[in-house]
């Protein structure tokens, strides 16, 4: 079985390839990835010499290449991850969140359709997976939770991308019969995450006494999900989900950023020996950024019931082994704040 896992070098990505590499051996796994800023092949050092996982290079936003990679591999199924993500850098540059969220994705859905493993013909049958966010639902108040028949109000570039993917996705399956299951997950945290999302930046600011810019008064509420706990949930889905269905993937992990922050720098101190209260010193209050979403909370009964899926973390126990990471791995963090991890790619696979 050959499985093309789109954005297989990002934070989510490298974690489900590592799962899915180890985990069955009988699959073939094939991990694409541009190597833009996010992508970091040093994250899939532990398997990088597997029989079963095989690296490309290359970008979703060339229609003629993803042509050319499913006429020459034929993948019976496809676990898409690659996407622009990070809210911040879509205010500033939305046109690259549009241009890779939604033609790259419709892109993966020609190649894949183009192949015949999205036609209706008897055991040439096999699965787009789409992997999108929460953020497509919008924004919640004091109460109330997502629920897969959540109407999409998109707030910022990236989610309005997201969103448009989803539908793209949906159309594929409903228009040309293409076999198509969607996620929208919660917010994950854990090893290797790129350090320009709120949790390791901070614990890398807090490691070096930089300060901890919290927007607005730090009372907005996001949902955690453990990385290692989504990919078990893909797992699930991508082995027992339903076509044409969505599955929404939370944590049960609801906190305010402030708490949150805080809870980080009362570890920070006890993991560093430091005084408590000390890393608390550095929270600095800087203006919200726009469109900036109040609330979000995924209903996640639908996996529950269907599929038996339940996070297997509490919040508070995997922020400790997340902290444990990246104090543990200061290579990594120094790596990928200098720079140093772009030159990976030319080291290990420039002549293979």
């Amino acid at each position: 079985m050959k499985i093309l896992i789109t954005g297989g070098a990002g934070f989510i990505g490298s974690h489900l390839v590592i799962h899915f590499v180890n985990k069955y051996s009988n699959y073939d796994i094939y991990c694409l990835d541009s190597l833009t800023y996010a992508g970091n092949l040093s994250n899939l050092k532990s398997v990088e010499d597997k029989p079963n996982y095989f690296f490309l290079k290359g970008d979703i936003n060339d229609s003629q290449f993803v042509a050319s990679l499913f006429e020459k591999h034929n993948f019976q199924h496809v676990i898409h991850l690659a996407a622009e993500s990070h809210v911040d850098r879509s205010i500033k540059d939305p046109n690259s969140f549009l241009i890779t969220n939604i033609l790259g994705t419709a892109n993966l859905l020609n190649g894949f359709k183009a192949s015949g493993n999205g036609a209706n013909e008897k055991g040439k049958r096999g699965l787009f997976y789409h992997v999108s966010t929460d953020e497509v639902y919008g924004s919640l108040g004091e109460t109330g939770l997502f629920t897969e028949e959540t109407p999409y109000d998109p707030r910022s570039p990236y989610s309005a991308s997201k969103a448009a993917s989803d539908h793209v996705v949906r159309a594929f399956g409903h228009t040309y019969g293409t076999p198509v299951v969607i996620s929208n997950c919660s917010n994950n945290y854990g090893p290797m995450q790129f350090p320009e999302k709120l949790i390791p930046l901070f614990i890398n600011n807090i490691k070096n006494n930089k300060p901890l810019p919290v927007y607005g008064k730090g009372d907005n509420i996001r949902d955690w999900l453990f990385v290692g706990d989504h990919c078990e949930a893909i797992d699930k889905i991508f082995h027992e989900g339903r076509e044409l269905e969505t599955y929404n993937i939370g944590g049960h992990n609801e906190w305010k950023n402030i708490d949150l922050i805080k809870l980080v720098c009362q570890i920070m101190d006890e993991q560093l020996g430091r005084k408590t209260g000390t890393s608390e010193e550095l929270i600095t209050y800087v203006t919200d950024r726009p469109g900036h979403d109040q609330r979000y909370a995924i209903d996640a009964t639908k996996i529950k019931n269907e599929l038996g899926w339940v996070p297997a973390h509490t919040f508070e126990q995997g922020i400790v082994e997340t902290v444990k990471w990246y104090l543990e791995n200061p290579d990594w963090l120094e790596e990928v704040t200098s720079g140093k991890y772009k030159d990976y790619y030319d080291g290990q696979y420039k002549n293979r």
